[in-house]
């Protein structure tokens, strides 16, 4: 069991480093289609969100709960003095199971200025995609909110399902943001 934590320790080491690394980069970056995405997994599926959204990578720890909150919404932790929102991204999106364990993480986010956290199955990697890597998303049927997906990212065998989380965390029936437009 050590060898998991331990991998799972440097995944997460290694995502905060290139976290760090693309937010120093970025001050003179252009608005091209494309950029950097830090990857994770969801179930079977691996989803993609900009990297200059992402604070940190977290362990799981056992959120707060808040009374009559949606079941997606965890809870609440205190993170070095902010109390932050947990959102499980699993539940939050329909996944089959949402099992707790040693690669379970916190994407720690800034999203509009408030700090929220997301917790996903694993991190992947950071990886950057090009223009002509990033397909338009599906269009599905009313009844199916896909507005946050951006589109889907191509990488030898991998597909990416690219998302905005700043408009997933900003939705409406999140109930994380007021007053926002």
């Amino acid at each position: 069991m050590e060898m998991i934590t331990e991998a799972s320790q440097v995944a997460r080491h290694e995502a905060n480093r290139a976290i760090q690394n693309a937010t120093a980069r970025s001050a003179g970056a252009s608005t091209a289609p494309g950029g950097e995405y830090l990857t994770f997994r969801l179930g079977a599926e691996e989803y993609g969100i900009d990297i200059l959204r992402v604070q940190e990578i977290r362990s799981y720890e056992q959120p707060t709960r808040i009374a009559n909150a949606p079941s997606f919404l965890k809870g609440v932790v205190n993170l070095r003095g902010v109390i932050v929102p947990i959102v499980d991204l699993r539940l939050k999106l329909g996944c089959d199971s949402a099992e707790y364990n040693t690669f379970t993480v916190v994407i720690v986010l800034n999203v509009h200025g408030r700090v929220v956290g997301a917790v996903v199955d694993s991190v992947s990697d950071v990886l950057e995609l090009h223009g002509e890597q990033i397909r338009e998303a599906p269009s599905m049927n009313a009844s199916i909110d896909t507005s946050f997906i951006t589109g889907i990212g191509s990488v030898s065998d991998r597909m990416l399902i690219l998302m905005d989380i700043q408009s997933l965390m900003s939705s409406a029936d999140m109930g994380l943001m007021d007053g926002l437009t």
